[in-house]
């Protein structure tokens, strides 16, 4: 199975924006991202719909940063790109006569629920603009444009 990546390719291309001067547009990020710039822009529409990014149109128009960059979590932007649920494992046909499924169900659920809470909790605690703060210390001046 293939790991979903949306989440940390916008975060990719978000962090790119936000030290980029002027707006990308979608053929710059597809090419950034090796994708279609049509898969582009039905991503950053989730993001433009939750206020994150907007686009403008006309020459020199592209997306551009619309929220300051500790306001958004790293869960903020999960949600906002239509991330799948944090953890794709359970039951898909439980059997609620059986005992040991009973007790199985209830270990597994609990190890889900408290894991997920975990890492929503953590996903929420890290904004852009904590990204942007570690991409500027491990990244000198002449490497600002992302590379």
């Amino acid at each position: 199975m293939r790991n979903d990546s949306r989440l940390s390719r916008m975060l990719h291309v978000l962090l790119h924006m936000a030290r980029h001067d002027g707006p990308m547009t979608s053929e710059a990020i597809g090419r950034m991202l090796d994708t279609n710039p049509v898969v582009v822009r039905r991503t950053m529409a989730g993001l433009r719909d939750a206020g994150y990014v907007r686009s403008e149109k006309g020459h020199g128009g592209g997306w551009v940063i619309a929220a300051d960059l500790g306001d958004v979590s790293l869960l903020d932007v999960h949600r906002a790109v239509g991330g799948p649920r944090i953890f794709a494992i359970g039951n898909e046909h439980p059997n609620p006569a059986c005992a040991v499924e009973k007790v199985v169900n209830a270990a597994v659920a609990d190890a889900l629920r408290d894991a997920e809470a975990l890492l929503v909790a953590r996903l929420d605690a890290v904004s852009l603009a904590e990204l942007a703060r570690g991409f500027d210390a491990r990244c000198p001046a002449e490497c600002a444009d992302g590379t």
